[in-house]
């Protein structure tokens, strides 16, 4: 009979030990240089904001503490409510319509790649994603206007009743907004989900044809399954632009008409630098970047485990 012992786990040698270590602390050096822009340019404004967020200062007295009203301030006063209520509808508008058209899309034209000209539409959906946001906004404000494309259209299709000054209107202009984020996030939408289908194995289609699976039965049996990952980060990116949209509101509407399309940047910036509440704005910043962080959290759970 044999005596089981257990084996006593190897000493690493001293002089290992030490190699290690100046790896480590090598590597350290290495990603220092990001550290210090990440600290100076993020970290000390961040908290610079936070400290702001506890005050009640206009930007020019002496400030006083307000503790944490300006974060009670967020959830009762109606006019931040609004502003966040209309950050959900701009998801709406900026996340789910374009990641289900760029879905439709991409089964399109994943079976039309021998078609002529698909690189050209591609880069046409795309644009957007390369102009300026502010670019953007002047060219929808032109088009909104009066006299503009689109009132342009609806008359001449006999739809004249219907023409209005779209950014004025009480009830339409945030939608409008939120269809030129719609507009914007497509092409980008669609280039994660044309990339993700490329590494399908051609195989499963095959096999799926053998069983009689039609089109439809494909991509929902194997196109969307595969495209998991590639839809949390389209779902990242483009709530997180829905979330932090300013330049868009403030150069096409400026938070009016009244306050029907303010949202949490614009309330920030606004709070901060045109009525003299940097502490309500800093409060506002802060509890923005608290939901983005959140809902950036949430949509991670959604991505598929990297398998070891």
């Amino acid at each position: 009979m044999t005596m089981l012992r257990e084996k006593s786990p190897e000493r690493i040698p001293a002089p290992q030990v030490r190699r290690s270590r100046r790896k480590s602390r090598a590597g350290f050096f290495y990603v220092l240089p990001a550290l210090v822009v990440f600290g100076l340019f993020l970290g000390y404004p961040l908290l610079q904001t936070l400290q702001y967020s506890f005050y009640d200062w206009d930007g020019l007295s002496a400030s006083t503490w307000a503790g944490f009203s300006n974060y009670f301030s967020v959830f009762t006063d109606a006019a931040l409510r609004d502003a966040f209520g209309h950050a959900l509808v701009l998801m709406l508008f900026y996340a789910v319509v374009p990641i289900v058209l760029a879905l439709f899309l991409t089964a399109l034209i994943s079976r039309a790649n021998r078609l002529r000209g698909m690189g050209f539409f591609r880069t046409v959906l795309f644009l957007p994603q390369v102009i300026s946001s502010v670019v953007v906004a002047t060219i929808w404000v032109s088009i909104y206007s009066p006299d503009g494309l689109l009132n342009g259209f609806l008359r001449m299709v006999g739809l004249g009743s219907v023409t209005r000054v779209w950014l004025s209107d009480y009830s339409l202009a945030l939608p409008a907004i939120g269809f030129v984020g719609t507009w914007v996030n497509v092409g980008l939408c669609l280039v994660l989900f044309l990339s993700g289908v490329g590494t399908i194995e051609p195989s499963l289609f095959e096999a799926a044809q053998l069983d009689g699976a039609r089109a439809g039965r494909q991509f929902f049996a194997i196109t969307l399954p595969s495209l998991r990952g590639q839809i949390a980060v389209a779902l990242t990116l483009t709530v997180v632009s829905a979330l932090k949209t300013f330049d868009l509101v403030y150069v096409t509407t400026s938070g009016g008409p009244g306050t029907s399309t303010t949202v949490p940047a614009f309330e920030a910036y606004n709070r901060a630098f045109t009525t003299g509440q940097v502490g309500s704005g800093a409060a506002v910043a802060v509890v923005l970047t608290a939901v983005i962080m959140i809902v950036t959290a949430l949509i991670k759970r959604i991505q598929p485990k990297e398998s070891g």
